[in-house]
């Protein structure tokens, strides 16, 4: 039977989007035996790799150890400056992203026999799509580039689709901005050359307060403005006010409460307007501030304009394709994945819901497919401490009416953080009124995205804070935070009554 050519025929699957999701698919399907064709008008390893997690990450480092010099007098050493060069700082960044890009590189999944197509890809009907082919900005070897020169339109076929095009910045609709020069994550990483002296960050969320943050300590003068009434707005009160204390040490301006109005520029300083207005007031008050240069940080929302839906037969809203909990669309055959789909936007439920769609495909009835779980979700914010929650925070269990018992455990308390002077953070664990049940844990800490998953494990394996408490932890590690959180449960059941039985009880053995 002759193969048949790159393009030619009807594949198993089409994968629009080659970001962590679209990736997984791809991987999983080739490795099961599938033939796959993969899509991308941009780079691949999408906003993760290029403009996400690996390189903030990277750049958080390097602000997280020249902030430890400056303040190393807390391990007793003798307090000096750190010496860098913001441009290496930068350099070294863009050189770990380098290193892990080959595990998403074009050349990667061609030697998994996936068929890759750089270009645009849009719906001609529920089983077709064109791509109109470009030349890809990640270099191929010579002959690797496949079949269509730049410009051709090719037409492809499949049994089954999966749209993972992902989501791209916010650009907010204010007054002037489409006159000033401004930073996203997708441009900031690449296009900042130099040092500016000063930058507003326009967004309190997990992107502009772990830039934010991080460009603080390389020595900008940051302004952090922000519309809710906290920074990580989704998260706790006590954990929001937490962080801007911190932030404010380190000398970040956070302005809440906030609406941008207006940006102009003048003499190379960029000036934000707006509006603020705290909780209760009647009428809000004008503000303003200054920089030279500008992060918007304002939300995400999907790439799904050029797709032409329509023609598909898919339906979909502003923020989202619509699917089921198969993550199926409106068209069965088609399924959507990742940030095109979910209402948390990570790349590990982008991973998750890949590997779901992978199993879905191949199962020929619905029975036997596998339905998307949301309840024990963890999310990290990489501040310096992280942030870490999966599960109810109070918040959200209060607007819910449902009623919890509250553990919390300080940093102070965890002998590991004292002795490496790292003692400032908390956890605070959520059980089910008069249970142990974990409803929801929530970290402020270094290293709470790893702390974190003990409290993740439980929830999903439905073990009780009893008996996390009941575990042998290595002494003395970070870790006991999660021991200590279940001690304190287990001291609410010493009732007086049960108490005064177990002092008759010795009282019993002296005789």
């Amino acid at each position: 039977m002759r193969k048949e050519e790159k393009g030619e025929g009807i594949y198993n699957v089409i994968i629009i989007g080659a970001g962590t999701a679209g990736l997984v698919t791809a991987a999983g399907t080739a490795g099961l035996g599938g033939r796959v064709a993969l899509i991308e008008r941009n780079l691949m390893g999408g906003d993760c790799l290029n403009f996400g997690c690996v390189p903030s990450k990277a750049l958080i480092s390097s602000a997280r150890l020249i902030q430890q010099i400056r303040e190393s007098g807390k391990w007793g050493l003798d307090p000096q400056s750190p010496q860098f060069a913001f441009e290496k700082i930068f350099e070294r960044m863009r050189a770990r992203r380098a290193k892990i890009a080959p595990n998403d590189s074009r050349e990667r999944f061609e030697s998994l026999g996936v068929d890759i197509f750089h270009g645009e890809a849009r719906f001609v009907s529920p089983y077709e799509v064109e791509v109109k082919i470009s030349p890809s900005p990640q270099s191929s070897p010579p002959g690797r580039g496949g079949r269509g020169d730049s410009g051709e339109v090719q037409k492809l076929r499949a049994k089954n689709f999966v749209i993972a095009t992902g989501s791209r910045a916010v650009i907010p609709k204010i007054e002037g901005i489409e006159k000033v020069p401004y930073f996203t994550n997708e441009t900031i990483f690449d296009e900042l050359k130099e040092k500016p002296e000063s930058m507003i960050v326009l967004g309190g969320g997990p992107i502009g307060c772990e830039l934010g943050q991080a460009l603080s300590r390389l020595g900008v003068k940051i302004t952090i403005v922000e519309y809710v009434p906290q920074i990580l707005g989704p998260e706790d009160v006590d954990v929001g006010q937490f962080m801007q204390e911190r932030f404010e040490a380190e000398g970040i301006m956070v302005q809440h409460c906030t609406e941008a109005t207006r940006v102009s520029m003048r003499d190379g300083l960029i000036t934000l307007e707006g509006n603020y207005k705290p909780p209760g007031a009647a009428q809000g008050s004008p503000v303003q501030f200054t920089g030279h240069a500008l992060l918007l940080a304002v939300g995400r929302c999907p790439m799904m304009k050029a797709l032409s839906l329509e023609a598909a037969g898919v339906k979909y809203t502003a923020n989202a394709v619509e699917v089921n909990d198969y993550l199926q669309t409106s068209q069965p055959h088609i399924y959507a994945v990742g940030d095109i789909a979910n209402r948390l936007k990570f790349t590990h439920t982008a991973d998750y819901t890949a590997r779901v769609v992978i199993r879905n495909i191949l199962m020929p009835f619905q029975f036997l497919r596998q339905k998307v779980e949301w309840s024990v979700v963890p999310w990290c914010t990489y501040s310096d401490p992280e942030v870490a929650h999966v599960g109810l925070g109070e918040k959200e269990a209060q607007q819910k009416k449902i009623e919890y018992d509250l553990f919390v455990v300080s940093l102070q308390d965890v002998d590991r953080a004292v002795v490496e002077s790292e003692d400032t953070g908390f956890a605070k664990v959520l059980t089910e009124k008069g249970s142990d049940k974990i409803l929801g844990a929530t970290i402020v800490a270094p290293h709470a995205g790893d702390l974190l998953h003990e409290f993740v494990l439980a929830m999903s394996a439905k073990i009780g804070l009893g008996k996390i408490a009941s575990m042998i932890h290595a002494y003395p590690t970070f870790a006991e935070l999660a021991r200590k959180a279940g001690d304190k449960y287990n001291k609410t059941r010493l009732t007086p009554r049960a108490k005064k039985i177990f002092s008759w009880l010795y009282a019993r053995a002296r005789k």
